[in-house]
């Protein structure tokens, strides 16, 4: 598919094969604060998570693909849609490159770039949006490069290690659907 293909990354579905890496992922402390996530997960749920990794959509509402340096093949990351809403014709959006090596290569620029064109060519959304820690400077940066406009702060959002943070809402709205 051409729409998740691009220069220096692809985005695929996810495999049996990622259980390891989806593993590593879920369970690293470090991406918790960006993922709302507070418990790791075991192999088997995220053995059974992969399972029906092929569901639609439309069913599930969440649809998680790799991203894969191009002609590597090893994962770099992923990027998720989440909150699909077919009525309103919008998903929100979540990125996260791993490795701190591919980080700062564009990598997670033109992934998100990818999924954007997807969404909007493939599913007809109307708008993706994507919800940033007012502190993570890396994400409003990537996100504000890739078109997206911050909308809204939320005052005290996210609890993270006693302290509470603001969280801002960036919005990518594709003027051509209707």
């Amino acid at each position: 598919m051409l729409t998740l293909k691009g220069e220096k990354v692809y985005l695929r579905a996810l495999e049996p094969d990622d259980l390891d890496f989806l593993y590593s992922v879920e369970n690293d402390e470090e991406f918790w604060e960006v993922s709302c996530n507070s418990t790791p997960y075991s192999r088997f749920v995220l053995g059974q998570y992969l399972e029906n990794a092929h569901k639609d959509l439309y069913e599930v509402k969440q649809l998680r693909l790799v991203i894969c340096e191009a002609g590597d093949d090893s994962p770099a990351g992923f990027i998720d849609l989440f909150d699909f809403d077919p009525k309103h014709r919008r998903a929100a959006l979540g990125i996260i490159v791993i490795n701190k090596n591919s980080r700062k290569k564009g990598f997670g620029f033109e992934a998100l770039q990818l999924m954007c064109k997807y969404s909007f060519t493939h599913l007809g959304l109307h708008q993706v949006y994507a919800h940033v820690g007012a502190d993570n400077t890396s994400s409003k940066l990537l996100f504000e490069k890739a078109g997206f406009v911050c909308t809204g702060q939320k005052k005290d959002w996210i609890r993270v290690n006693g302290t509470y943070k603001d969280e801002l809402i960036y919005q990518l709205i594709d003027k051509n659907v209707h």
